[in-house]
């Protein structure tokens, strides 16, 4: 079994010494997760404002439990479309984020996006929505940062 609460407290830990650290202490924080790093991402940024967005890659929402619900940082989720029960999950979970939410499908892609071209596709979608999401400059942020989980 993952421990998904400890990857969590891992990512959120790792967010609060970079809102501390003078070098990044002004970078608004968003989170990219793949797999069930997603869910680590998820239950990390709930009930947070400081995270700025969620880009989750074939992730497995459904292992964050009731922590989903709290999340209202805008969330993306990229699943294969050839990936159909992560495909599946990913649709439930939609439905109990809260806040600006999206399911982006790419065809014929599998779990681990191996397909010619499919990596590409997450990393277009994915640099787009931070870009909306996290301009640089806006708010009190100078630029924008990404912890991976």
């Amino acid at each position: 079994m993952f421990d998904i609460a400890l990857l969590a407290e891992r990512l959120r830990l790792a967010t609060e010494w970079a809102a501390e650290y003078p070098a990044t202490r002004d970078l608004a924080p968003g989170y990219f997760g793949a797999s069930t790093g997603a869910a680590a991402a998820l239950v990390a940024a709930s009930g947070t404002t400081r995270v700025r967005a969620i880009v989750s890659r074939g992730g497995r929402p459904d292992l964050a439990g009731e922590w989903i619900r709290r999340v209202m940082v805008p969330t993306l989720f990229i699943v294969g479309g050839a990936d159909p029960t992560v495909l599946e999950l990913n649709a439930q979970a939609l439905q109990l984020l809260g806040g600006t939410r999206e399911l982006i499908v790419v065809p014929r892609a599998t779990h681990l996006f191996e397909e010619p071209g499919a990596l590409e596709r997450v990393a277009a979608e994915a640099t787009g929505w931070f870009r909306h999401y996290m301009p640089a400059g806006a708010d009190e942020s100078q630029g924008v940062t990404a912890v991976g989980a």
